[in-house]
């Protein structure tokens, strides 16, 4: 396929959802004034074979209300749409990002390796239910494990890195993989099938990232000064966040396991963010804020020279 068509592709998907219903009229308006068009209607024939392609690509239907003859997009379930809404939203910046690269130098961008590097093998395994074999060298690890083979059950993007959580065959435990600590990834011949009674969308459901853990979920409030609340209602943390606002603060609420991840998230915001419950929490909040504290003890005889003390000066 075309680059060119892709993005045209692109282009009427897009424009679809953001008027949310639209007459073949105004969409003939609207493209007329695309770097596609020319200055011309989009030929119905032409439309109708977007329309087909586009629903095979991506899995959308363009449908049509036959009362005000305007067309809308037939959403899906909430899961398969945050999908299509995520790849809409890489494709359409691609698009935009590749007729810039006048400004490339002013443009910054954040590198995931694992997606260039292993995404299209691992996709590839999801797809077609082969199992992967790789060596996997976790940060915790001097020696890398080699020979790891696990059955793919579904992936998972979380700060810039992509995860794959499957059956590692030879412990038989559903286990999750960062792709870019993984090297000479191959696919299996051999084929699996997924548990009817395994339901990827809840295995991470109770969880705030890749960290799985069998234990208790818990009600969780923290309190944020109103400016904080405001990324956050921008960006929940969690899909279970609630908020009840107050005149200087808000107080979020969650339904989640206590993971190491979510811990670490809670402290990279510091005094904005006050853990008002669970009290396990809480605890786990100061024991490390007093450990990083004890860092920063005044101990001058363990004090390293700093490199940078000739230049500041």
């Amino acid at each position: 396929m075309s680059k060119d068509l892709f993005s045209r592709y692109i282009w009427l998907i897009d424009t679809i959802k953001r008027y949310g219903s639209i007459t073949r009229e105004e969409l003939n308006m609207r493209w007329k004034r695309t770097q596609f068009s020319n200055g011309e209607a989009l030929p119905r024939r032409t439309f109708y074979n977007y329309r087909m392609a586009i629903e095979e690509l991506f899995k959308i239907n363009i449908e049509c209300n036959p009362s005000t003859f305007e067309y809308y997009i037939n959403d899906g379930d909430d899961h398969n749409e945050s999908v299509t809404n995520w790849l809409l939203n890489s494709a359409a910046m691609s698009n935009v990002l590749s007729g810039s690269r006048e400004i490339s130098n002013r443009i910054f961008l954040e590198n995931i390796p694992s997606a260039r590097e292993h995404l299209s093998t691992v996709i590839d395994a999801l797809k077609e239910y082969h199992p992967i074999k790789f060596t996997y060298q976790p940060f915790t690890r001097i020696n890398a494990t080699p020979d790891i083979v696990i059955e793919p059950y579904f992936l998972k993007i979380f700060k810039q890195r992509w995860y794959v959580t499957g059956l590692n065959t030879k412990e038989q435990v559903i286990k999750t993989y960062a792709l870019d600590r993984m090297r000479d990834v191959m696919l299996k011949s051999e084929t699996f099938e997924i548990p009817e009674d395994f339901d990827a969308e809840a295995y991470f459901r109770d969880s705030f990232g890749i960290v799985f853990t069998q234990g208790e979920v818990k009600h969780i409030s923290i309190k944020t000064d109103s400016r904080q609340a405001k990324y956050f209602r921008a960006l929940p943390l969690h899909q279970s966040q609630q908020e009840v606002i107050h005149d200087a603060y808000s107080i979020f609420y969650y339904r989640l396991r206590i993971t190491p991840d979510f811990v670490q998230e809670l402290l990279s915001y510091g005094p904005k963010l006050t853990v008002l419950e669970p009290p396990e929490l809480r605890a786990m909040m100061v024991t490390s804020l007093q450990e990083t504290l004890a860092n920063y003890g005044n101990k001058q005889e363990n004090k390293p020279k700093s490199p940078l003390k000739d230049v500041l000066l």
